[in-house]
This record gives C-alpha cells, sequence and structure tokens, in this order.
C-alpha cells in the first residue's frame, strides 16, 4: 500500500500551488529536482546538465511558471526598473495618450511602466500610491486629486523620483508638467468675443480641480477684456460626466441664453454634441481638449500634444535619476487654438 503524504504536501504534480499561480516548488516537485537546481535553470545558469535542464524546462511550460525577477534583483541589492504611473479616471481617453508618451520615453531608458488610477477619488489616492510603493517602483508619475500629497514627502526623502502632471501637487515640492490651462481658455473666448459674443457660457469640471480653476480664469479674463465681468449667470461648473447634459441644457435655455459655449473638457464637449447635435448653426462653440472625430464633427479645440506632456513628464523622471539634488522645477506645455467651424460663427 503507498503511504500517504501530509496534507501539507498535498499539492499533486503537474498543479500550481493553492492560490493558482505556480511556485518555485511546484517546478522542483514536478521535475523531481531541488529548489535551487530550478533556480539555476531559470537564471541560466551553467552548471546544469542538458537532462535536468530538460526536465525542469518542461516543468516551467506545463505549470506556466514566471520567475519573479523583481523579487530576485531586490533581494541582491538591485533596483527596479519599473515606474508608477498614477493616473484618473481610466476611462477617459485623455490618459492613454499621456501614458503612451511617458511609457514610450521611459522604454529608450530600458525602463517599463505599470499604471494604476483613482477613478478621480480623492480618497483613493495615498492608497492606489501606497500600492505602487509597496511594489518598490523606481519613480512616481502622479496626476494628483487629492488636497493635499504631503504624504509623499517621506518618499521623496528617501530619493524615490515623484513627477507630478496636469496638476500641481500641495505642499510637496516636484517636479511638475501642466498645461497652458488659463491661456487656452482665454484663446478661445478672445476668439468668439472677436466674432462678435459677449453672452459666452462656460461649461467645466469640479472648482476644485486645478485644471478647472485655471481654464475658468482665463474665460473670466478674456470676458473682462471686453467689458463683461458678471459672468456667473452663464457658468455651470462642479459637474461631472453624468451631470454636464443637464447643465448645458440648463444654461442654453435661461433667460439671455448664450449664444456660445466654452466647454472645458473632452467630456464636457461630448456632452454639448449630445445635446445640441451638429445642426445649431446659431450656437459657436469651442472645446478644451481635442477628441476623436472632433475635425470630422467640425468641432473647434484648444488642443496640444498629449504624447508630449507625457514624454516630458518621463524626462523629468530620467534627469531625477541622473540628478536627484537639482531643484524642482515646473514645465508648461503650449496649447493652441484650432478653428474648424464650430466657434466661427457670429451671434445669431
Amino acid at each position: 500500500m503507498t503511504p500517504t503524504r501530509p496534507a501539507s504536501d498535498a499539492t499533486p504534480a503537474g498543479r500550481a500551488s493553492a492560490g493558482g499561480r505556480a511556485t518555485l516548488a511546484d517546478v522542483a516537485r514536478l521535475a523531481g529536482v531541488s529548489a535551487k537546481t530550478v533556480s539555476r535553470v531559470v537564471t541560466n545558469t551553467d552548471t546544469v546538465s542538458p537532462t535536468t535542464r530538460a526536465r525542469v524546462e518542461a516543468a516551467v511550460a506545463e505549470l506556466r511558471f514566471r520567475p519573479n525577477h523583481l523579487a530576485r534583483d531586490l533581494r541582491h541589492g538591485a533596483v527596479s526598473k519599473t515606474v508608477g504611473f498614477v493616473m484618473g479616471d481610466i476611462t477617459n481617453p485623455f490618459y492613454f495618450d499621456l501614458g503612451a508618451g511617458i511609457e514610450r520615453e521611459l522604454a529608450r531608458e530600458g525602463l517599463t511602466m505599470v499604471l494604476t488610477a483613482t477613478e478621480d477619488d480623492p480618497t483613493a489616492e495615498e492608497r492606489v500610491v501606497g500600492s505602487l510603493l509597496s511594489q518598490r517602483v523606481r519613480a512616481l508619475v502622479v496626476v494628483p486629486i487629492a488636497a493635499d500629497q504631503s504624504y509623499l514627502e517621506h518618499e521623496r526623502n528617501l530619493g524615490t523620483p515623484i513627477v507630478c502632471i496636469d496638476r500641481p501637487p500641495t505642499g510637496l515640492d516636484v517636479d511638475t508638467v501642466l498645461l497652458q490651462n488659463r491661456a487656452g481658455a482665454a484663446a478661445a473666448v478672445d476668439a468668439l468675443t472677436a466674432r462678435g459674443h459677449r453672452r459666452i457660457a462656460y461649461v467645466g469640471s469640479p472648482r476644485e480641480l486645478y485644471t478647472n480653476q485655471e481654464r475658468l480664469a482665463g474665460y473670466r479674463e478674456a470676458l473682462a477684456r471686453v467689458g463683461i465681468h458678471d459672468t456667473a449667470r452663464w457658468e455651470r461648473i462642479d459637474g461631472d460626466g453624468r451631470e454636464f447634459e443637464a447643465a448645458i441644457h440648463d444654461v442654453l435655455h435661461q433667460d439671455e441664453a448664450p449664444t456660445a459655449v466654452l466647454t472645458g473638457n473632452n467630456r464636457a464637449s461630448a456632452a454639448l454634441l449630445r445635446v445640441v447635435g451638429t445642426d445649431r448653426s446659431d450656437l459657436a462653440y469651442i472645446g478644451f481638449d481635442d477628441f476623436d472625430l472632433a475635425d470630422v464633427l467640425g468641432f473647434s479645440v484648444v488642443a496640444y500634444d498629449m504624447r508630449e506632456l507625457g514624454r516630458l513628464a518621463a524626462q523629468c523622471v530620467l534627469d531625477r535619476l541622473e540628478e536627484p539634488g537639482a531643484p524642482a522645477r515646473t514645465i508648461e506645455v503650449p496649447v493652441h487654438l484650432v478653428a474648424r467651424g464650430s466657434g466661427e460663427r457670429p451671434p445669431a
């Protein structure tokens, strides 16, 4: 009668340990060798016979085993080659091009990017960042959403490069890459007032967001230049993707309705199109952020190179790795107005 192994050693050959991911011990058990021999094979050490190597490699293939090179390297004093990117709402197309710009620049230096999202929830930021730091990432690129980033000061003092992108941090002096938000919004309103518009609405994100504060300020400054200071009746802020349509409908159906609209981001622009369609020849509109099919739809926008924004953030990481003690800097990426028709209509 074959003796029964203890329950703690009862993992059958050809199957991974509990949890589903095969371990070094699983491979050793299936191949009938020691864990040290498996380690020598996966690290391409020469001191393993061809027969044993073939047996281990067969077990690795059968179990789909993936060695944890990061853990191994850190145990031997190496540093991670991974940079963490903490973005906002993962469904926003803005972040895909931003991430692509970061990843491409990092790859040139042999670094990889891992991303995670706060879903634009201020309470989630510290938890999400902490999760990346627990993986010993080499550096962090963060789109701040919480009110305060001072919790990262200790990590910065430990030497981890931290770069903030799209919004500046609070309570933390680190490299920051921003857009020319205020100037871009002002340029859009200047284009509308040059066409004769004076009743111009603004529809944007929650007021606490830096990008919205700057774009709203640019909108107000441009209207002030033509003598219009009472803009509150045409402003609809604090909205999100679910509320923009209601805000647009409300502002367009009030007394003294606006003849033009500046939307503060790509989601507000999409909401405007859902509300008014593309046949409102009596309404001029310009959106901040370009988006897919905007050119086909004739939607004028304040545009910029999103990948360049990401590239510059990655370059800040690389520069900081080379020169950790350099003073923190702020870089502004230029924006420009792309006229496609919707912003060129005179007031009815």
